[in-house]
């Protein structure tokens, strides 16, 4: 919404760099939420197209793996009261499975004896049955409720990250939006999030599950026939060895995964937001081509990080099957010499697989919370991004704007080794209008965005009513500025709510006023629903002209005390833009007024008109003033009117 339009007066955006994630998530305390321009989300249609096999892509290794978990177990934090109970009836209820085998043995060996001695004690083979059975009832109580309390614990971790998320994007500076794709920061904000939350999900329960029944089992084992126990733990470390090669190789690929469907993300948003634009010049097939370019190398990261995650379940598998033919040989031997009963062989041989069946579900999920983990490392790097300087302190009962700006000995870059603005000074006193010209690069819409404080100064400072805007909070300062951008922006919604949106106070009378003073209130009958008329996503239901107008009248609602007008009436036609002035000069009244224009014929009345060139102030003065010196107002006057003329 208050976005500066970089192709006017910025350079090229450089590279931008991901920022190496720390060991702790900044504090949020003491910030605004800032207005910033609006993450308009994007269709989310599967776009198919042939894709080809690329080269495969150098491995990218994460960067910050255990910082990256230490960052979960903060994330998590709030609920560690909740996760320790879980862990407790993880515990209770995997003790009470785990004792399941050798209870089952005790159960047979009654058998064995009875037939052995001629009868089967039934009494007390049915009161076995039903312990046992209660046995594993409690377990599945326990082991639901456990489920249940871990599942919400994560769920509100999930969505308290989500709102930090979200006040992070308001914090962040407008150079690091600028310089970041769109698309890449909306899959951090959603894919990222919705992938660390499944994986979660997912893995920790079963993991938490997986350890302590291993660990139990190894316990019984070892109670039940430490040479059984000893027989089947030799294939132990052959599945440690072969989990860590897996999730090692897992880990990167994983990451490039997400790495390459947040730049697959940005393409996809600049086609469909741009969809007509593409159309228009004809470049579907190059558009295609890349498409199918970044697809190929998701589907290579993919196919990469799914492979070695699945094919650690079947190696687990023959792990255990090696396990379990061991187990049975070496049994089969003891009970021939009587070493162990049956029913003792027979705990065994379940143990056997229980100990498997974790060991292969912790090789499993270990691949998925890979997966989990480079998502959240990628929203903890967002996270880390350095934000807007801290808001000073409001001073209670401010005095009324009067709107004298002063512009002292500015100087400003966007890349440190390119100056843009060097030493300008410039003076608006209250009620005045400054209408700003100069080619484009010149640093016209670079000035409000300064006196906005999108950006911080080098050097100098900017006054209002002769306070440092820096020492008035953001949200204060720019409550004083109504801005109308050449760039248009409304909201998914009715017109009636995005004219609303300049003051949410305004009566019903006030919006139509505003409708009727800015000219809104002449095309808004001719649309379907009227002010009910909802403006979709791109917002390409309605005119470029009527849209300029919605955002006329908005800023007319706003009532403010000082006016921004960026090329306000660029999208419409000569018309309109007569009566349009017209209005702008009553709202205009008593009020400060910045104008940036590229048409003079606009800014002709204008108290001051300064014109820039290369970051500085060329000259200024009145409309017949700069004319009369024959400087670079006098030859853009000239050009501009000549060429109209041809």
């Amino acid at each position: 919404m208050n976005q500066r339009n970089p192709g006017d007066d910025q350079p090229e955006d450089p590279q931008s760099k991901d920022p190496q994630p720390d060991d702790e998530i900044p504090s949020h305390d003491g910030h605004d939420e800032e207005d910033q321009e609006a993450l308009q989300t994007y269709g989310r249609e599967a776009l198919r197209f042939s894709g080809r096999m690329s080269a495969p892509l150098p491995v990218e290794t994460s960067r910050n793996f255990r910082g990256t978990v230490r960052q979960l177990a903060k994330i998590t934090g709030r609920e560690t009261p909740i996760l320790l109970l879980v862990m407790v009836l993880a515990a209770m209820s995997v003790s009470l499975t785990v004792i399941g085998p050798w209870l089952l043995g005790g159960a047979t060996d009654i058998i064995v004896n009875g037939v052995r001695q001629g009868g089967i004690d039934t009494g007390r083979l049915r009161d076995r049955l039903l312990f046992i059975g209660g046995v594993f009832a409690l377990a599945w109580a326990l082991g639901h409720i456990q489920n249940y309390l871990l599942s919400g614990a994560l769920q509100r971790s999930m969505f308290r990250l989500r709102e930090t998320i979200e006040a992070k994007l308001h914090r962040l500076p407008l150079s690091y939006v600028d310089q970041h794709a769109r698309g890449d920061l909306l899959s951090r904000v959603t894919n990222d999030i919705d992938n660390l939350s499944q994986s979660l999900q997912q893995t920790i329960n079963q993991m938490l599950t997986a350890v302590l029944t291993l660990v139990g089992v190894t316990v019984m084992m070892l109670t039940v026939s430490p040479l059984l126990a000893l027989v089947a733990f030799v294939t132990v470390p052959l599945s440690v060895v072969a989990t860590r090669i897996f999730a090692t190789r897992a880990r990167p690929r994983f990451l490039r995964q997400w790495r390459t469907t947040g730049t697959l993300n940005a393409q996809a948003e600049d086609v469909v937001s741009g969809h007509a634009i593409v159309t228009a010049f004809g470049r579907q097939h190059q558009e295609r081509e890349r498409f199918a370019d970044e697809n190929a190398k998701l589907y290579e990261s993919s196919r990469a990080a799914q492979f070695l995650s699945s094919a650690m379940q079947p190696v687990m598998m023959l792990m255990g099957n090696l396990q379990f033919v061991s187990v049975a040989v070496v049994g089969g031997l003891r009970i021939s010499s009587g070493a162990i009963t049956i029913g003792d062989m027979q705990a065994m041989i379940q143990y056997t697989r229980q100990f498997a069946m974790p060991v292969q579900q912790v090789a499993s999920m270990a691949a998925t919370f890979q997966s989990g983990i480079a998502s959240l490392e990628r929203v903890v790097e967002l996270l880390d991004v350095d934000e807007i300087s801290a808001n000073p302190e409001p001073v209670p009962d401010p005095p009324p704007t009067r709107g004298r700006v002063v512009f002292d000995h500015v100087h400003f870059s966007y890349e440190p080794d390119k100056p843009l603005i060097t030493g300008l000074d410039l003076t608006a006193e209250p009620g005045q209008t400054v209408a700003i010209v100069g080619p484009t690069g010149a640093g016209k819409t670079t000035l409000v965005n300064l006196l906005l404080r999108f950006y911080e100064l080098d050097g100098g400072r900017i006054t209002l009513d002769g306070r440092d805007i820096t020492a008035l909070p953001r949200h204060e300062l720019r409550s004083k500025f109504g801005m109308v951008l050449q760039d248009t922006w409304l909201f998914g919604d009715t017109i009636w709510e995005n004219l609303r949106y300049g003051n949410p106070d305004a009566t019903d009378a006030q919006i139509l006023e505003a409708a009727r003073v800015t000219y809104v209130d002449r095309f808004v009958p001719s649309l379907p629903d009227g002010y009910d008329t909802v403006i979709n996503d791109e917002g390409d239901n309605i005119s470029a002209g009527q849209k300029q107008l919605l955002t006329i009248a908005r800023a007319f609602l706003a009532d403010p005390a000082i006016l921004i007008l960026d090329e306000a009436t660029s999208s419409v036609d000569t018309r309109t833009e007569v009566l349009i002035q017209e209005a702008m000069n009553a709202l205009r009244a008593d009020r400060t007024s910045f104008v940036i224009a590229h048409r003079l014929s606009t800014i002709r009345g204008a108290d001051t008109i300064v014109v820039m060139d290369g970051g500085h102030i060329a000259e200024q003065g009145s409309h017949d003033e700069l004319l009369a010196r024959g400087g670079p107002y006098a030859d853009l006057h000239a050009a501009q009117f000549a060429g109209q003329a041809t």
